[in-house]
């Protein structure tokens, strides 16, 4: 049983890598600070939606450890949790800020880590 969820752990997130690497995902958002920021929790719930959206799938877990400063070329590592705890990370790249719109990429790395025992 262990080794069929494990396959279908790694299918769903191979399945979000792939769609990531091959459609180039990409999220954008609106802030309202002087100094434009993208928080961890606005970060982490646009990153879901996004994949979400290029996968057809439901939303991911996704959590974000720190807030996006509003910087081209600037990036912060986000971690894609299955529901057998099996994570995939998940990169963020800003591509452009225009005032308090914040631009970024998503890629998601090409394997998966094994759930913590």
């Amino acid at each position: 049983m262990t080794t069929a969820r494990l396959s279908a752990t790694a299918s769903v997130l191979s399945a979000v890598a792939v769609g990531v690497l091959l459609g180039g995902c990409s999220g954008s958002v609106t802030v309202e600070k002087s100094k434009p920021t993208v928080s961890a929790d606005k970060l982490a719930a646009t990153v879901s939606e996004r994949l979400a959206a290029q996968t057809g799938r439901p939303k991911p877990r996704i959590t974000c450890p720190e807030d996006l400063a509003g910087k081209a070329g600037t990036t912060t590592r986000c971690t894609l949790t299955a529901d057998d705890g099996s994570t995939l990370g998940v990169t963020v790249t800003v591509t452009s800020v225009d005032g308090k719109q914040v631009d970024f990429g998503i890629k998601a790395d090409d394997k998966a880590s094994p759930p913590a025992n």
